[in-house]
């Protein structure tokens, strides 16, 4: 059974490698779509505490590679404030950008204290 042709090969395609292309496309798009999560991967990390903050690391998946980011939140007498932030670092694995996501609200909390809310 041939399916199409393929105009940059010059040649048919049959079903199965055809299928293959399909599959393919549809796990890409399905990545796209997840945030390029796995099924049984998800967002959740827990909180840590840090001289009266609360650090939470918020690393995303881009483009093979998890970017550094984090959400820094401390409650004040009008209510609790939120600064985030996202820094070009890379990881390979989650882990490792969750540590070093920690690690830089840890330095943006000693070089800046509650001036990162203004």
């Amino acid at each position: 059974m041939v399916i199409s042709a393929d105009p940059r090969l010059g040649q048919e395609l049959g079903f199965k490698t055809w299928m293959r292309i399909m599959f393919s496309k549809l796990k890409a798009a399905w990545a796209r779509v997840t945030g390029g999560r796995a099924a049984g991967e998800s967002d959740a990390t827990s909180s840590i505490e840090y001289q009266g903050y609360l650090i939470r690391p918020t690393p995303y998946r881009t483009g093979g590679h998890y970017q550094t980011a984090g959400i820094i939140e401390k409650n004040f007498a009008d209510g609790p404030k939120q600064h985030r932030f996202v820094r070009a670092d890379t990881h390979h694995n989650r882990d490792d950008a969750v540590v070093f996501a920690i690690s830089k609200a840890k330095q943006i909390i000693d070089l800046q204290g509650d001036r990162i809310f203004t």
